[in-house]
């Protein structure tokens, strides 16, 4: 017997490991990864998942992931710091805040421009853009996020979080927990994905938008690439790899070559009609026909009304992208998918890595996600959606409270802000807080994996019943739940 797929498999009188080892690539791979995850089978792929339910009740079910590559500065977007304009040009030593660089804190820092005379100097960095409370809760947020601004009664906004790797691998750290000097580990998409059920067998359960960069391509790590993120492209007619026919066809042709590998899977059934594996194989072929329906709509905005496009920026040249990038997920969340990371200004270091230039660097590229974000946060509201959607506005780390060079500042690891809405989480609360000049983190400080924990603990999952034999994670993998911000 002689089975070809899309002309680019043979199997010849194979036996069914072969037969089902030589079909796990394309857009039937990744529906049979779905299929055999849902059913308990994934162990061909990788580990084997737990009971694809929550634990308990979740309040959330659906993550959208928002991630500005390259270092956002915290001080001059969600947690402004007027001191450091005050005390402008002056070494942190000539301030009243030197004890922020106490040896027992900080082991070298990096924060040097040179003085008129050609020495190196550590000095502060005044604040490059204004600020204005807003909404009833009174929260300060910067000029460059006015959209943003206007919902920041929807928002918690955590201002003490803190990390460990000072290069931009904290991009992945962000995502797992670990720094890379530690290895290669699952990120928390991978997890939701591991830990829970499909909402919807038409559409893949995790997916990712935008540009990854090489040490942060994979999610499912020894979970396997049944967890990893499906790369979506915001195109309705090719928004998946492989996820169109290798030559050109009808509608009429495609049914036809369908209804003929349904017969040829019924000869196989009942061949072998107890593997459950097979079945679940074979299945995933009917899943993957009906993504080449399904994913081609979720990402075709001919049906959203003129009003909402342009709430998106769609109409504008500077947010168009990431606008349609976040109208496609309020578009996936609609119709049932779990955990989509939406990955901004990705490639190289990233596009928010502002050492010089920062003023002209942020306004950039604030102007490309503010709308967008806004109009998503809005409508999410408006459908409601947002209580059982999580939306996270996360970066890898801060930006230094000083200078580096003439315009710009350094990484900086020792505290900076993200946000978090929805998903049953409180409105309009600021938690945590750094020092006065935005050095370190001082109060309730977070390292990023309470940042998974909160979200985990929002979609009814225990990470520590999320058990994968022969893997001991740390304590500090699962992080603590940050109990302030729940509501």
């Amino acid at each position: 017997m002689t089975i070809q797929m899309n002309g680019t498999h043979e199997c010849r009188n194979c036996d069914r490991r072969a037969f089902l080892g030589g079909m796990s690539s394309g857009l039937a791979g990744i529906a049979l990864a779905a299929m055999l995850h849902r059913d308990g089978y994934s162990s061909e792929l990788g580990a084997s998942p737990p009971t694809g339910f929550p634990h308990f009740s979740p309040r959330a079910k659906t993550v959208i992931w928002l991630f500005m590559n390259g270092g956002i500065s915290h001080v001059e977007s969600f947690d402004p710091k007027p001191m450091l304009t005050k005390y402008a040009g002056k070494t942190i030593a000539e301030t009243p805040f030197a004890d922020v660089q106490d040896p027992m804190k900080l082991a070298i820092e990096r924060l040097v421009v040179p003085d008129a005379n050609g020495n190196q100097r550590n000095t502060l960095y005044p604040l490059q853009v204004g600020f204005r409370r807003h909404g009833e809760s009174g929260v300060e947020v910067s000029d460059w996020f006015p959209h943003i601004a206007r919902h920041v009664d929807k928002l918690a906004i955590i201002r003490s979080m803190w990390t460990t790797d000072s290069n931009h691998g904290a991009q992945t750290q962000f995502h797992t927990g670990r720094h890379r000097n530690d290895g290669d580990f699952p990120t928390l998409g991978a997890w939701v994905h591991y830990g829970l059920g499909s909402l919807n067998d038409n559409l893949p359960q995790f997916i990712s938008i935008g540009t990854r960069e090489y040490w942060n391509k994979k999610d499912g790590q020894y979970l396997g690439p049944a967890h990893d993120a499906v790369p979506l492209r915001i195109d309705p007619h090719n928004p998946l790899d492989f996820g169109r026919s290798e030559r050109p066809g009808t509608e009429a042709a495609q049914q036809l070559g369908m209804n003929l590998i349904r017969k040829l899977n019924g000869l196989r059934t009942r061949e072998y009609p107890q593997d459950a594996v097979l079945a679940a194989r074979i299945a995933a072929y009917e899943l993957a026909f009906r993504m080449q329906r399904s994913v081609p709509d979720a990402v075709d905005f001919a049906q959203e009304t003129e009003a909402t496009t342009k709430k998106y920026g769609l109409d504008l040249p500077h947010c168009r992208e990431f606008g349609e990038q976040l109208l496609a997920a309020r578009r996936l969340v609609e119709r049932g998918v779990r955990f989509i990371q939406i990955q901004h200004g990705g490639g190289g270091a990233g596009a928010w890595d502002a050492h010089s230039a920062l003023r002209a660097n942020h306004a950039k590229q604030a102007l490309a996600v503010d709308q967008p974000i806004a109009a998503l946060l809005e409508d999410l509201d408006e459908r409601g959606l947002l209580d059982e959607t999580l939306v996270l506005f996360a970066t890898e780390f801060g930006r230094t409270p000083g200078s580096q060079g003439t315009d710009g500042r350094d990484h900086h690891i020792f505290g900076f802000t993200v946000w978090m809405a929805g998903g049953g989480l409180k409105r309009g609360v600021v938690h945590g807080a750094t020092d006065e000049i935005g050095f370190h983190a001082t109060e309730n400080r977070h390292y990023v994996t309470d940042i998974h924990a909160t979200i985990l603990r929002q979609l009814g999952l225990d990470s520590r019943k999320l058990e994968v034999p022969g893997r001991k994670r740390l304590d500090i993998d699962h992080g603590q739940a940050i109990e302030e911000i729940i509501a």
